[in-house]
């Protein structure tokens, strides 16, 4: 069997691009070298598209980019099909069988780069345009699912100016609706990035003032006091998932540092719940990511709540960490598949619903 001409696309300009890099060296440590023909695309904070020739190790600690690069990007034209490397002599087209598009947050898991793949006629590992848009904005997201009757905490949202200028009717509003403390985000950002816990209105005023910096939307929601609890879902029309994981925050709640930089949190597989309870996590969680049209893998996050037991999703998060303390990759090798098995699987999905078997 021919290798897949496979580009593996890392790195972007969100404020998550260290994450990614550190995602994707994972994924360039595990693909199979015997079913995978590897092309590193690095993007760069500055929206830079470089092919380049470096170690996983290289890719993770960010020095990818002090190394050897080509520039290139990916041609929308499906007579290419491929990856255009920009050369002093020219230009030379390396055709690919599937796009890895290894990127967390703003232009990497919210619809964009797959729109582009879906130009371009590429198979991509992961959600498509409008289930990656969806469940990168919040509000949608949670409308869709107050939609669906699945249960999630009280919320509610406001444009950020607004919020800014109207913040007197908003923090009334919020108050009757939420109550304190209420958790303050971004409704577009990932992994907790601008995410604040405000206990007053002076607090709710600079949590709005942060999430504002990250997005134009802002999404409210009502504190729930218990368990974080994660699943992971693969697969397209018929997903699976897998036991669910605890999340043993070392903070106050789980922070964009306590889950990257310090790493001190832990984690628990399965979670230490009712074995009623795992299954009703898991059955919502299929139910949840069937409703907002998710193909390939996403992680859903839910708090279990400690007093009535009740099940109450957070988010669905459609590209999720692969690092070496991320709960996708765990949760999946709890279930029997080892990161190798799980990007053969991810890699199938994609050829799957593109159409496409290669032999």
């Amino acid at each position: 069997m021919s290798k897949l001409k496979t580009a593996l696309v890392f790195g972007g300009v969100s404020s998550e691009h260290e994450v990614s890099c550190r995602s994707a060296a994972t994924w360039a440590r595990a693909l199979d070298p015997d079913k995978y023909e590897v092309y590193y695309i690095g993007i760069t904070k500055t929206g830079r598209w470089l092919r380049c020739l470096c170690t996983p190790d290289q890719m993770a600690d960010g020095s990818w980019e002090q190394g050897e690069t080509i520039p290139c990007f990916v041609s929308p034209d499906r007579q290419l099909g491929g990856l255009v490397q920009l050369e002093e002599s020219g230009c030379t087209v390396l055709p690919l069988d599937l796009a890895l598009p290894v990127l967390h947050g703003k232009n990497g898991e919210d619809g964009t780069i797959q729109g582009l793949f879906e130009l371009a006629g590429i198979p991509y590992v992961g959600c498509g345009v409008l289930a990656s848009a969806v469940c990168m904005d919040k509000a949608v997201a949670n409308s869709l699912l107050d939609a669906a009757g699945i249960p999630r905490c009280a919320w509610d949202w406001e444009w950020a100016d607004e919020a800014i200028t109207g913040f007197d009717a908003l923090a009334a509003r919020l108050e009757k609706k939420l109550g304190w403390p209420i958790f303050v985000k971004p409704a577009n950002a990932g992994s907790s990035v601008g995410v604040s816990k405000a206990a007053d209105r002076d607090g709710l005023r600079r949590a709005i003032e942060i999430a504002a910096a990250e997005d134009s939307k802002i999404v409210f929601e009502r504190f729930v006091d218990g368990q974080e609890v994660e699943c992971a879902v693969i697969g397209n029309r018929h997903p699976q998932a897998s036991q669910p994981g605890e999340i043993l925050a070392s903070e106050e709640f789980y922070t964009y540092e306590d889950k990257y930089i310090k790493g001190t949190s832990r984690t628990r597989i399965p979670a230490d719940l009712d074995p009623a309870v795992l299954e009703r996590v898991r059955t919502t969680a299929v139910k949840a990511y069937r409703a907002l049209g998710c193909e390939g893998l996403s992680r859903v996050d839910f708090f279990v709540e400690k007093n009535t037991g009740r099940v109450l999703l957070n988010e669905i998060n459609t590209l999720p960490g692969f690092t070496a303390i991320s709960m996708y990759p765990q949760m999946m090798a709890h279930s029997g598949l080892s990161l190798p098995q799980q990007l053969d699987r991810l890699a199938e999905l994609a050829l799957e619903r593109a159409g496409k078997r290669h032999g």
